[in-house]
């Protein structure tokens, strides 16, 4: 993880806290849709908590943590639970998770470090696991007015990055805009991958 990124966020896990963004709630309910409901999720880059708190509230199993210790702070107050502290590249479960959601996180992930994580993941997911994705459309990494880093990815890329990673049964990529932190329109890309048996 880039260390300005990280730094910004625990230095902004408050504000982080205070914003309520319904505009992936029915991305969130399509992705549950796609699972049973005893279905163990693991949540990557939760932020403040708010996927969290609306899987607990439908009743599904999900394991939530963040990069920044002080935003899994943040959220374990909001949950009442523990919110664990955990950067992508220290993810080793294996054949663990019925799905992983990685709202707006791996987006973070520097280009050439993506498709191990992206490895990571699936071989934290179970046979036939579904795993979401979202991140900032471009064609080539930068970094926001924020001075946040971005992988700025297109679809192309993606789809190469996550065929390096692993065996996938199906991918789709639906694009889409966002309002972000900084208050800016974002194109994005939405990743809905299965994998393989």
């Amino acid at each position: 993880m880039d260390e300005k990124t990280l730094q910004f966020y625990s230095g902004n896990a408050r504000a982080y806290a205070e914003r309520e963004i319904t505009s992936r709630q029915a991305r969130l309910t399509a992705f549950l849709a796609l699972l049973s409901p005893a279905a163990k999720i693991l949540e990557l880059g939760c932020g403040a908590g708010a996927d969290t708190a609306a899987m607990l509230a439908k009743g599904v199993d999900v394991r939530p943590t963040d990069g920044s210790a002080e935003m899994a702070a943040v959220a374990s107050k909001r949950l009442g639970r523990p919110v664990g502290t955990l950067l992508f590249h220290e993810l080793d479960e294996v054949e663990a998770y019925d799905g992983v959601w990685a709202n707006a996180c791996l987006l973070h992930v520097p280009r050439e470090q993506l498709a191990s994580i992206l490895a990571l993941i699936w071989r934290a997911l179970k046979p036939g696991g579904y795993f979401y994705a979202s991140y900032k459309t471009g064609d080539a990494e930068g970094r926001d007015t924020l001075d946040r880093y971005y992988n700025y990815p297109t679809e192309d890329w993606l789809r190469a990055n996550y065929a390096k990673a692993g065996d996938w049964r199906s991918l789709s990529i639906e694009s889409g805009e966002v309002r972000g932190f900084d208050d800016k329109q974002a194109a994005m890309l939405f990743v809905v991958a299965r994998k393989g048996a």
